[in-house]
């Protein structure tokens, strides 16, 4: 039996003319029906996503908008508001707890704080010994004060719950941040 590839390119052939299964438009008919959804669909996507984009530049514009009057807004520190500084209340409320721990962190909160209120006068240095070295006794009259008691937080950081923090000692190195923190008008 010897197969005829003429005649199997032949059918083939008359298929794509359109021959097959009885069918009058053809493979090309289907094609350009089916290329004509495609392009409708492609529109219709196009619009929507021009719809999408706008809406989506809106949002970002108002969102700028947010952000700029939220930024541009200044917020007054307590001590030019007329309020306690809730970082002061906070560590207040820590010295007057029962136990060494919670003395332990309320020095160590305060010393958090005068690096902040350093930094904010302009003073540079990797931590708050390097700022106090770079105050003159003159700018500030509570600066021994402020010595004695970051050393106190230094004990504390280096020895940890090994160093026997007293109750006094806690109080007057409290007493010696609420000092500095007075000349500084932060409290």
């Amino acid at each position: 039996m010897q197969a005829n590839v003429e005649y199997w390119f032949r059918l083939f052939y008359e298929c794509l003319r359109g021959a097959c299964y009885g069918s009058t438009g053809g493979l090309p008919a289907l094609l350009a029906h089916i290329w004509l959804w495609i392009i409708v669909i492609g529109y219709a996507l196009s619009v929507i996503g021009l719809f999408v984009i706008i809406y989506v530049v809106m949002r970002l514009f108002e969102l700028r908008e947010r952000e700029r009057i939220h930024y541009s807004t200044v917020i007054q520190p307590p001590e030019v508001t007329g309020g306690i500084n809730p970082r002061w209340k906070h560590i207040s409320a820590l010295i007057d707890g029962e136990t060494a721990s919670q003395w332990r962190e309320a020095i160590i909160e305060a010393d958090i704080m005068l690096d902040d209120l350093l930094s904010r006068q302009g003073y540079i240095g990797d931590g708050v010994g390097e700022k106090l070295k770079s105050i003159e006794s003159a700018e500030l009259h509570s600066l021994h004060e402020a010595w004695d008691a970051h050393k106190v937080r230094n004990q504390i950081a280096h020895e940890g719950s090994a160093f026997d923090l007293q109750e006094a000692l806690a109080r007057r190195t409290i007493a010696h941040y609420e000092n500095v923190f007075r000349e500084l008008k932060a409290i």
